[in-house]
């Protein structure tokens, strides 16, 4: 029955169903054909799986990071990184990996931090800083996935919610390698500036008083990670009591500090985000019922079985699975990926002596990673699709930050306390 879901599900992604509804009816054969449990068991799942107090973190950080770029907020934090890495070489492409990694602290999603910089920052780097359309495609895109890592993230969130680890500690978790990654990303893209000839958006570093004036521009949104880790620490909310707070701080940020947020904008954004919770919460419900399919038909124990029977070194184990983990990110969606494969390898890690919150991050990083890859490649697809960029092109001109990631996956693994460290230290 395993095989009969899994070709199920292959067969609905290559022909271009929906991951959603691919999800639901590959899980059909298990209540219809078996007999084991009755077809009402799939309704009572779905419901089951959006009846949870952490996952309300979901719809509030998506609604706070929509505010925040109807606030101004994104404007600031663009002059801000300017300055802070704008004649570097590479110029605005230095740029848009400072400014992911400060849009990391709002808006928690990779899809969302790439839309928005290959509207703002795209035409820009291409018109003016020298880039072609696949060099400016991949910068922007491969810088996009620290959003995915520093807190909030949403993937951090669901997470945490479907494997039952604490999404405070996977925040904390979070900060260093974002930052690790940040700067593995400047380097690689500092070389490949110096290889083709890409000069620098600033003719000079900014002086003390100008990064200092563009700072209190910024400090509204730069405030908000860290209110978030003193809040951790110090027990004042949960991670679902800091999106509701940061739902309220950006609109007093939008209405009484920057006075740019008008009722328009305001129900512009929540639009929006009705609109990505939907797609969000769907694949929250669908993967519910696919993956108590699997479950019953013990899919967990047969993968642990098949792992170990391979190999009992944990090191082996932990690739073998991140491999599992890397293909199944070309095919499924990130939030699908996450809710569905997460539980099924995230028990043989464990058993194989790996802590949670370190695979976590790892794990959740990786599954992005898939977001830049054929044949569905999310993230890949938003940008080249802005920026009219063939797939092809995105993929040769992406190497160099491929190797780049690589070299931060392997960093992440063979030194767990840069994840481990300020969860460990802090809570």
């Amino acid at each position: 029955m395993l095989l009969l879901i899994t070709g199920l599900f292959a067969l609905f992604l290559l022909i271009g169903m929906p991951v959603a509804f691919a999800l639901m009816l590959a899980s059909i054969p298990v209540f219809v054909l078996t007999g084991t449990m009755p077809p009402t068991v799939a309704i009572q799942k779905m419901v089951t799986a959006t009846q949870s107090f952490p996952l309300l973190a979901v719809p509030f950080f998506i609604f706070a990071g929509n505010l925040m770029n109807s606030t101004g907020i994104t404007n600031r934090l663009i002059t801000f990184a300017r300055l802070l890495t704008g004649w570097l070489a590479g110029g605005l492409g230095q740029v848009s990996i400072a400014l992911s990694l400060m849009m990391g602290g709002i808006s928690g999603s990779a899809v969302a931090d790439a839309a928005m910089e290959a509207r703002l920052l795209g035409p820009s780097m291409i018109a003016k800083g020298g880039y072609s359309k696949p060099a400016t495609a991949a910068v922007l895109a491969f810088g996009s996935i620290i959003t995915a890592t520093i807190p909030p993230s949403i993937g951090l969130i669901l997470f945490g919610f479907i494997n039952e680890v604490s999404i405070g500690r996977l925040f904390l978790a979070g900060i260093v390698p974002g930052i690790l990654l940040t700067a593995v990303l400047m380097v690689t893209a500092w070389i490949v500036a110096k290889r083709s000839g890409y000069e620098p958006d600033l003719a000079r570093p900014p002086t003390f008083r100008e990064l200092l004036a563009s700072f209190r521009e910024s400090i509204w949104a730069l405030a908000f990670p860290v209110i978030l880790i003193v809040g951790f620490r110090f027990g004042f909310f949960t991670a679902t009591e800091a999106g509701a707070f940061l739902v309220f701080y950006a609109l007093f940020v939008g209405f009484f500090v920057y006075r740019e947020l008008t009722f328009a904008s305001l129900l512009e954004a929540t639009k929006g985000s009705i609109a990505d919770l939907g797609m969000v919460m769907l694949l929250i419900m669908m993967a519910a019922v696919l993956g108590y399919a699997v479950t019953l038909e013990q899919g967990p124990q047969h993968i642990a079985a098949m792992v170990t029977s391979l190999t009992q070194n944990p090191l082996m184990i932990l690739t073998l699975v991140l491999l599992l983990l890397l293909v199944s990110g070309m095919f499924i969606e990130g939030a699908a990926n996450i809710l569905l494969v997460t539980p099924i390898v995230l028990p043989v890690l464990i058993h194989a002596g790996f802590d949670p919150i370190h695979m976590g991050i790892l794990i959740v990083t990786l599954i992005n990673i898939g977001g830049l890859t054929p044949p569905v490649g999310v993230i890949m697809f938003t940008v080249c699709g802005i920026l009219n960029v063939k797939t092809g092109e995105f993929t040769r001109a992406s190497i160099p930050y491929f190797i780049g990631l690589f070299v931060f996956l392997v960093l992440l693994v063979a030194f767990p306390a840069l994840s481990l460290y300020v969860p460990n230290h802090v809570m």
